[in-house]
């Protein structure tokens, strides 16, 4: 008989500090066996994004960093390190406003503020930038921990975001491997019987959301959360992120037309 429930547990994997150069299966593989356990086929590794950029040497000094008068000037207009800002232009596809504090921008097709460039979990007087390409980053993890443990998993690089009119930050995948990011729900049918004509779940960016409850924002030192028991297939090779184009962006189409 059928328990009338599922359930899908996660944990959070506590590691040492991660350094630039620092290979980050071996960081994983000495975090597993402190906490006991190990990876198993269908789980999937949610990795926050600024541990996988420090070891892929992602970490800039800002002293040496050098600011044009475009990043002089913008640092005035949003009050930031005009060092960061010249990282941010660096970055970033395109810069379209901001706030105190905050340059918005479109990043690897994304909005992101600050080009998600952060000075948080960083030394003092450095910041993180993004992973150079999350998706290769994710394979490249993924393949290391299939061969360690024997086992096929799904591994997500995750940021976070906040929402519009929304207070806090929710989760994103900037890339992922081994399962399908957004599962396609159109054809299916809700409660009623009536079909589902656009609905899509956004499978990855709710896994991460899910794990930064365990990872937090701060000194937490959980950059990994394991995730097991999640109603998703893993599949072989990787599937891009898929990503709107800004006019088809209900929020961002609507805020150039403004």
């Amino acid at each position: 008989m059928e328990s009338g429930f599922s359930a899908m547990h996660l944990f959070g994997i506590r590691t040492s500090i991660i350094k630039p150069g620092d290979d980050i299966i071996a960081v994983l593989e000495e975090a597993f066996e402190k906490a006991g356990f190990e990876p198993m086929d269908a789980d999937i590794l949610v990795l926050a994004e600024s541990a996988v950029a420090t070891s892929e040497g992602r970490l800039v000094r800002l002293d040496d960093v050098k600011p044009s008068d475009e990043a002089e000037d913008l640092a005035v207009k949003y009050e930031l390190d005009a060092r960061e800002m010249e990282l941010i232009l660096k970055e970033c596809d395109e810069i379209f406003g901001g706030v105190p504090g905050a340059a918005l921008t479109i990043t690897k097709g994304t909005l992101s503020p600050n080009a998600g460039i952060d000075s948080s979990n960083a030394p003092d007087g450095y910041v993180v930038l993004l992973p150079e390409d999350s998706q290769k980053s994710a394979a490249i993890i993924r393949a290391g921990i299939e061969k360690r443990y024997s086992c096929r998993v799904g591994v997500i690089i995750g940021d976070s975001r906040t929402q519009p009119m929304r207070l806090g930050c929710t989760g994103i995948a900037l890339g992922t491997s081994g399962i399908m990011p957004v599962e396609d729900a159109r054809g299916s049918r809700d409660l009623y019987g009536k079909i589902l004509h656009i609905t899509h779940k956004a499978v990855a960016d709710n896994l991460v959301s899910a794990s930064q409850v365990l990872m937090g924002e701060g000194g937490e030192g959980v950059p990994c959360v394991l995730v097991r028991g999640a109603p998703v297939n893993i599949i072989d090779g990787a599937v891009e992120m898929p990503l709107f184009s800004s006019d088809e962006c209900m929020y961002y189409s609507n805020i150039r037309k403004s």
